[in-house]
This record gives structure tokens, sequence and C-alpha cells, in this order.
């Protein structure tokens, strides 16, 4: 099997998602192999700089930064594990020269697959909720200015994790990197071909089938056919209708 040329970013992509889910599991607490760890309360704050950031343990039932999304929770983990299977897929087969459109793949698939373990197992795994119905674990908390986003007050900036990090960091890449994907690319390049590009085309392509045809007609008129019909009209002399 051959290997992808952008092995090093898959590894990375696994490397930052242990990284996710390591931070989460200390924040949350765990019981393993008889070692336990009982995590922060749910709702405890620890300072860490005084006045600007904060391990804040909450749980978020939606979308990344605490945005909820209602009812249909199902349908967004369900997206999200389509999502990272198409990323890790392009992300495997592709060959892409930027270093940082690779990069931005590289940070939206840890982040949507760190993501993504916490909403399809944790419920599960700490026996709270079924499959697919799990609450993310958000814990860093910064100072921001006030603001109000999708009808929500913020006096800090939403609590966040390192996977959320990962996939802001990565689409801002990405934005800065369009030309490289290739699948934008080759969609642009082919909406971008004029009906005048086209019929140039059409009219090359034909114009290389009547030189192949004519090549071939040249390639009937070979030394040995023209022997033959010289030796054909010295027979036609040597008959008394030809003296």
């Amino acid at each position: 099997m051959r290997s992808s040329p952008n092995i090093r970013f898959m590894l990375a992509a696994l490397g930052l998602i242990f990284i996710d889910q390591i931070t989460k599991v200390v924040v949350k607490g765990f019981s393993l192999f008889g070692i336990e760890h009982a995590g922060m309360e749910l709702g405890e704050s620890i300072t860490v700089i005084d006045g600007f950031l904060w391990w804040t343990f909450v749980e978020n039932p939606g979308m990344a930064f605490g945005l909820e999304f209602g009812e249909a929770k199902i349908l967004l983990s369900l997206f999200s594990i389509v999502a990272s299977v198409l990323l890790g897929w392009y992300l495997w087969r592709t060959r892409i020269d930027s270093f940082w459109a690779k990069l931005g793949l590289t940070l939206v698939l840890a982040g949507a697959s760190g993501n993504l373990i916490d909403r399809v197992f944790y419920g599960w795994i700490y026996d709270y909720a079924p499959l697919f119905y799990g609450k993310v674990v958000d814990f860093v908390e910064v100072e921001f200015f006030d603001f109000s986003l999708f009808g929500r007050s913020f006096t800090t900036w939403p609590v966040f994790n390192v996977a959320d990090s990962c996939v802001t960091v990565g689409m801002i890449v990405l934005i800065l990197n369009t030309k490289h994907l290739t699948f934008l690319h080759d969609k642009k390049d082919t909406e971008d071909s004029s009906p005048q590009d086209k019929q140039e085309g059409f009219a090359e392509a034909e114009g290389a089938l009547q030189e192949g045809a004519a090549e071939e007609s040249d390639e009937n008129n070979t030394p040995s056919s023209v022997a033959a019909d010289a030796n054909s009209a010295q027979s036609q002399e040597r008959t008394p209708g030809g003296r």
C-alpha cells in the first residue's frame, strides 16, 4: 500500500487530538486501571493569570464556543463524523504543494475530530447520555471586551478548548490559502472556461483527427506499393496489347 504524501500532517493531527483529549480528561476527571483523578467540579474556575486567564470547567452541548444546536444534536454529531472523514480522506489523498494549506487542513481535522470524540463517546463513557449525545468539555476562559453573539451576551470570550482553537486557527489559515486547495482550483478553472474556449478546443481536436487521417493515407504509399505498381506496368508492356 502506497503511503500518503501528507503522512506527517496526518500524524500531527493525531498528536493534536491526543493533546486535546488529555486536557479534557484531566479537567473532567477519570478512573482507569486503578488510577483515579477527581478533576474539576462543573462550573469551577481556577485563576491562571489574574484578570486575564482562567481554567473554567463547563460542558457544551452544542457547537464551538458554547453555541447551542437545540434538539437536533444528533445531526450535529453525524455532520461532525462526515466532515472529519472527508477532511481526513482529502488530506490523505491530495497532493498540495503549499505547507500552509496542509497545515490549515491538519488543524481543522484535529479540531473537528477532537470535539467529535466528546459528542459521540463522552455521554456513554461518563454514563450521563447515550452515544452521539455527549457534551463537549470546555475549560479555557480569557478576558475580552463585552459583546453579543447569536442573542447571547458575553463579558469574557466564550470558554473553549484545544480543539476549538485548532478549528479557528485552521479556518483562518485555509481562508488565506484557498488558491492552493486543488478541488476549489479545478472547479474554478472549469467554470472560467468560456464557450469560445470550448469551441476552439473542439476545432483543435478535429484538426488533430484530420492530420492523423492524412498521415495514415501517406503511409499507404510505401515503397513496396510503388514497386508493385511498377511491376504491374512492366507486365502490361510484355503483353501483345502492350507492344
